[in-house]
């Protein structure tokens, strides 16, 4: 009996402490609660295996692993966080990457540890997603110099040696999609149902939009709305997003900019149910990851995130990391289901424009911070 109990107690600790190396699955999720590694039982591990699984040790110089923490807005928000895990998955894909894996964060106060839990297995790169993981990641690379840390819509205003913020113009993009969404048209009205205020890009969207869309028609009306609630809601709410597209809608608006996440894909399903409107998605190609708002959706303002976040791992491999600011190239969406009805003047005059961003001879206006 005695020899019994020692072998089950054994089994405990043997179990216990592969719990706590985490998932061995390359593309598993990480802990999505508190910050804890976990992974979700499969039908096949749901009897005891015969022998323990094979795992990565990222403190290994053997291997190279890339860890991505979302921030609220989960990381299949069709959009902004799962954007830039594709471009995690595409580094893997090519042979980058040996392991894999994401932590979605449920709570914001989780940033630091969620970053942490990565950090303390030795991965090579943190990815953080969002303006709002910004704080904890420079604290976390102060905390772990060793590790490369590429910040998703995180602005560097001092370069940090092992940290490289991935920014995109924003206003360029929403510039370009307002000037499709006035030429395209016919009340008048436009329409955007954003993000929260409190987050930059979100911002330089919104004023890209109006200016691009007054760039066509300085007489066009505009209804801008942002979402009243926190980070922790304000991309996370498609209730909201639709019944604010509808509100629009009911006051003339024909076509509808829907920028925030999923809160923002909630507002182009609506505007999709309205025979004859137009709606534009944003961050992505939004034809690929919003089928239900393809009879609206005539494009999408983009940023390009999967192939920046490509590039920022393979410069981490390679040792060619450079700290501070990388631009990310921004841009509009291919017109799908619709090229066929929009004239040749208004793709025309698109091409135009995004000549003229590229090279400065047209501007937005818009001003960070001002």
């Amino acid at each position: 009996m005695k020899k019994m109990y020692l072998v089950l107690a054994a089994v405990l600790v043997a179990s216990m402490v592969l719990t706590a190396c985490g998932p061995t699955a390359t593309k598993a999720p990480m802990a999505t609660e508190a910050p804890e590694m976990t992974e979700a039982p499969t039908e096949a591990m749901t009897e005891a295996p015969t022998e323990a699984p094979m795992e990565v040790d990222c403190s290994s110089p053997d291997y190279f692993c890339v860890g991505l923490v979302t921030d609220v807005g989960e990381i299949d928000d069709k959009s902004f966080n799962q954007s830039a895990w594709d471009g995690v998955l595409s580094a893997q894909d090519s042979g980058l990457a040996d392991e894999v894996q994401y932590i979605e964060t449920k709570d914001a106060k989780d940033y630091a540890a969620n970053i942490q839990l990565f950090a303390d297995q030795g991965y090579d790169v943190i990815v953080t997603v969002g303006f709002a993981l910004g704080e904890a990641t420079l604290e976390q690379a102060a905390a772990y110099p060793d590790i490369y840390f590429i910040g998703v819509d995180q602005f560097q205003v001092e370069p940090v040696d092992n940290v490289v913020g991935v920014v995109f113009n924003e206003d360029q993009a929403g510039f370009l999609a307002g000037a499709l969404a006035a030429q395209i048209s016919k009340t008048g009205t436009i329409a955007a149902v954003l993000g929260t205020d409190l987050v930059p890009p979100v911002v330089a969207y919104k004023e890209g939009y109006e200016a691009g869309a007054k760039y066509i028609n300085p007489d066009i009306k505009l209804i801008s709305t942002y979402h009243p609630g926190g980070l922790d809601v304000a991309f996370t709410d498609p209730e909201w997003g639709a019944t604010t597209a509808k509100q629009a809608i009911d006051q003339g608006a024909d076509v509808v900019f829907g920028a925030g996440g999923k809160t923002g894909n909630g507002a182009l399903i609506e505007t999709a149910g309205n025979e004859g409107l137009y709606c534009i998605g944003v961050d992505s190609d939004q034809w690929e990851s919003v089928p239900e708002a393809h009879s609206c959706l005539v494009s999408s303002a983009m940023k390009l995130i999967t192939p920046s976040v490509v590039k920022m791992i393979t410069s981490a491999k390679d040792g060619s990391f450079t700290p501070g600011n990388y631009f990310g190239p921004v841009g509009v969406a291919p017109y799908h289901d619709f090229d066929a009805s929009l004239s040749d003047d208004i793709k025309a005059k698109i091409k135009e424009i995004e000549a003229g961003l590229q090279d400065g001879s047209i501007t937005t206006g818009y001003n960070p911070g001002g």
